[in-house]
């Protein structure tokens, strides 16, 4: 079977399946170009470094998130985007900690940056208060994510089974607040963290609005 030939995109969409399936400590340029079936050495042919490669595969994260419409109403923009924030990280999870920290963003990162700026700017919002809601918005959603991710259960009964089987656990009766918590939160047959994040989303838009609103 011939090589496969390399552009750009197709050495982006291996690093992004590898990441995808073996986390970011497995993105190495031997890795990838094992995937692809080359040399190492051909890699840098397209791209200079791994980290020009992970600006690339980053970008293409950013390239499915549902962009904000400028003019729109706001908060339902806001929203669409966030859900789809969230949905693109929980299917690339090594992203998470990648999102804002790349030196040389690409024209999606770039472009989803412009959009968000240019939805709550054309809703009135003034430039500190554009900043204030930037930032709040994505603290929630990135936080959220990283919670879901690493929590130790998914629903009721696996945090009942946590509970039962891990000794950490045996004294929480102890603490009335937490336990009151666990028996009438945590433990109820339908609870879910994933439910909590619609509901968290509302109440960052209801603040933002009522910022916008005192202004």
């Amino acid at each position: 079977m011939p090589p496969r030939k390399l552009t750009p995109e197709v050495v982006v969409s291996a690093a992004l399946a590898l990441a995808d399936a073996r986390g970011l400590d497995a993105l190495t340029m031997r890795a990838i170009a094992r995937e692809l079936g080359v040399e190492a050495m051909s890699l840098y042919h397209h791209f200079a470094n791994k980290d020009a490669l992970l600006d690339a595969t980053v970008d293409r994260v950013y390239g499915e998130i549902v962009l904000p419409a400028e003019g729109g109403d706001w908060r339902e923009e806001i929203r669409r985007r966030s859900v789809s924030v969230r949905s693109v990280l929980r299917q690339h999870p090594w992203a998470l900690p990648l999102m804002e920290s790349r030196r040389t963003p690409g024209p999606a990162n770039l472009a989803y940056h412009e959009a968000n700026i240019a939805c709550l700017r054309a809703a009135g919002f003034a430039p500190r208060q554009v900043a204030h809601a930037y930032a709040v918005v994505d603290a929630f959603v990135y936080g959220f994510v990283l919670q879901e991710l690493t929590l130790p259960f998914d629903s009721g009964s696996e945090a009942a089974a946590m509970i039962g089987e891990e000794p950490g656990w045996a004294g929480v009766g102890e603490w009335s607040n937490m336990a009151w918590f666990v028996e009438n939160v945590v433990l109820e047959p339908e609870y879910s963290f994933d439910r909590e994040f619609e509901p968290g989303l509302t109440l960052v838009l209801d603040g933002i609005e009522a910022m916008l609103a005192r202004a």
